[in-house]
């Protein structure tokens, strides 16, 4: 059984504070009867979030965390103690950020990028704010213009920090900021290069998406989300206006923008956003 992870667990019996479930090692944890609901019944499979209550014990819950193991989120720092301090990740039960894992002291009302992992010596799930630590250097290969997960960070004189794909150090240059961002945001973004430092420069747009407006930008940012579409500069016009909005002479314009620029294929009756 994953303390600080979702686990498949199975319903082992009713009682009057909740229902035991187990896992596969006969492992069992407590899921409070405010988790229940009517249709969950004995032998039932759960997905259930697993981590520690304030006696120590493992205790079970429906609720979802916003931040996952081994990842990075902004959180709400809500009391500081002689233990540490504590923050919001959407659970009953605080998140205990030790002064050990503060790099700056923590205050009450205040939002930290912090990271959440299990301490080895106590099985507790614990957050960190000395984040650098645990950014890890991009050893995969990440081709440019690949979509990737951002978080965003902080400004620097050079640009915008981020968190690429929930693990790796990344940054925006200034000049590549082509929309209003703020820190916080999980927005989508798109490789640049990998840094011989392991570190990513990241654009929050494919290359040459700055220079495309009108309609052929309305086109782009749809395909970004639909990945193709079932349309061609032969399509009904009443297909094309249906689909996306647009008269067929504006839409065989738009095509043709973007396919000279290298950003979409087009074939058997669709076009498709080139990756």
């Amino acid at each position: 059984m994953k303390i600080g992870e979702y686990n498949e667990l199975t319903i082992l019996r009713f009682t009057s504070v909740g229902a035991y479930l187990t896992d596969e090692e006969d492992n069992d944890v407590l899921l409070p009867n405010k988790y229940l609901t009517d249709e969950m019944l004995l032998d039932d499979i759960v997905n259930v979030f697993v981590y520690r209550d304030s006696e120590d014990r493992a205790v079970a819950t429906t609720e979802k965390p916003l931040i996952e193991m081994g990842g990075f989120a902004y959180l709400k720092a809500t009391a500081v103690s002689h233990f540490g301090a504590f923050v919001d990740w959407g659970l009953e039960k605080e998140l205990m950020v030790p002064f050990k894992e503060q790099n700056l002291k923590l205050e009450e009302g205040r939002y930290y990028l912090t990271h959440l992992f299990l301490d080895d010596q106590t099985d507790r799930v614990v957050g960190s704010t000395r984040v650098n630590r645990y950014l890890k250097d991009c050893e995969e290969e990440l081709l440019p213009e690949m979509e990737v997960d951002l978080l965003i960070c902080e400004t620097t004189d050079l640009g915008v920090k981020v968190v690429v794909n929930n693990k790796y150090s990344g940054l925006i240059f200034r000049s590549d900021i082509s929309k209003p961002i703020k820190r916080g945001d999980s927005i989508k973004g798109y490789v640049a290069k990998v840094r011989g430092d392991g570190k990513i420069d990241v654009r929050l747009n494919i290359a040459g998406y700055d220079k495309i407006s009108g309609s052929a930008k309305d086109l782009l940012e749809l395909l970004q989300r639909k990945k193709s579409l079932n349309l061609t500069d032969k399509s009904d016009p009443d297909d094309i206006r249906e689909v996306i909005g647009m008269s067929k002479k504006t839409f065989k314009q738009a095509v043709g923008n973007l396919y000279r620029k290298r950003l979409i294929a087009i074939g058997d009756g669709k076009i498709t956003l080139i990756e």
